[in-house]
């Protein structure tokens, strides 16, 4: 048995691919009769704890008008305590989710106890600076406290080939990373058959890289065709007050806004939806991500439409799993056209759902990363 801590400023309840990645982390982790230690943040307010009797000690910090640690002085307010919190936490091994401040704080104390650490990449926080126009002076100190973080650790696990190529881009040593794959908890978003409804459903983080807006100018083209069709948008990100902005001027009344929900209450709008809603923005950092929250959607039985650059457009189009469209307003509403007027039937919900659980179970990247942990003690 080995004393594992997990480090990240999300973990669950929160919605978000980490906190549920990091979840099933910790799951597993258990599972093996290792002793494991989350140390996170405390949640919005209004998020509904239940921990399920794993260690989770919660710190609170700054967050930003829309309930995001976000920034760099929010980032700090978690990072600097989290400094003394690893000096204080007995650990063999330490778990390290991004951000770099993050990593910096945890590579420092981890080297003063003389503890090894794993860092799990979902992406590259310097590259995705660098696309959304992060000063360059500002991104070259990214570039090298990053690449200080990761060639420090024991081991690095990679969520997908595409985030392997760019940590091999940033100078980090290929024989540290394993890539796990990308995965969604499909018992939390497990299809259950509700009565449909003409709704599109957006869940997740709404930040510049996602460019969620070409959602709300697509569906402004096609809403005046569908009198009882609405458009959902369920989370939380910094583009959240010009997205409602936006809905209301050219969609009013049409576009509704709701804060994060659990993922038992997100997989019941998708049960109903026409289809789930997913994007990456192109050249916005991340045009090598893997959209999660497109696999949520389907794993609870909406088809999906995909907007923007990344592996999940391919896969959607070969797997016949919705549609995959260029980040573009025409192309968007014409994909919401076609999913308003084929709502999908029992059979296509679950043959949905079917899929993502035999293709991309987080339940099957969690061994993996923790095979990876098991190695690196």
């Amino acid at each position: 048995m080995a004393r594992v801590t997990i480090v990240s400023r999300l973990f669950r309840p929160e919605s978000g691919a980490a906190a549920f990645r990091l979840g099933a982390l910790a799951d597993e982790l258990v599972a093996r009769g290792h002793q494991v230690r989350v140390l996170t943040t405390v949640p919005p307010k209004g998020a509904r704890i239940d921990d399920g009797g794993l260690d989770v000690r919660r710190w609170p910090v700054l967050r930003d008008k829309g309930g995001n640690v976000r920034g760099y002085v929010q980032y700090l307010s978690y990072d600097i305590p989290l400094f003394f919190r690893l000096l204080l936490t007995k650990s063999d091994v330490v778990v390290i989710e991004p951000p770099t401040t993050t990593g910096v704080s945890s590579r420092v104390a981890c080297g003063l106890k003389r503890t090894p650490y794993v860092h799990f990449s979902a992406d590259v926080v310097s590259t995705a600076a660098e696309g959304i126009g992060v000063n360059r002076t500002v991104v070259r100190v990214l570039k090298f406290l990053e690449r200080w973080v990761l060639n420090g650790s024991r081991s690095v696990i990679a969520v997908s080939d595409g985030v392997r190529d760019d940590l091999a881009r940033l100078g980090v040593r290929d024989d540290l990373v394993t890539v796990v794959g990308v995965g969604i908890d499909t018992t939390r978003f497990a299809y259950v058959e509700r009565e449909p409804a003409r709704t599109l459903v957006y869940g997740g983080t709404m930040s510049e890289i996602h460019g969620a807006d070409v959602f709300v100018r697509g569906f402004a083209k096609v809403a005046d065709k569908y009198a009882d069709a609405k458009l959902l948008m369920i989370g939380q990100g910094t583009d959240v007050p010009a997205l409602k902005e936006l809905a209301e001027r050219l969609a009013p009344g049409r576009v509704e806004f709701r804060t994060p929900k659990p993922a038992e209450e997100l997989r019941r709008e998708f049960a109903a939806a026409s289809a789930s809603l997913a994007s990456i923005k192109p050249s916005a950092g991340y045009d090598f991500a893997f959209a999660t929250k497109a696999l949520a959607g389907l794993s609870a039985g909406a088809p999906v439409i995909y907007a923007g650059v990344g592996p999940m457009g391919p896969l959607v189009r070969d797997e016949d799993l919705g549609w995959a469209v260029e980040w573009d307003e025409d192309a968007v509403a014409e994909a919401m056209d076609k999913a308003l007027a084929e709502h999908p039937d029992t059979s296509r919900r679950a043959a949905l759902s079917r899929w993502v659980r035999d293709n991309h179970s987080l339940e099957s990247v969690a061994r993996k990363a923790a095979d990876v942990i098991d190695r690196s003690r």
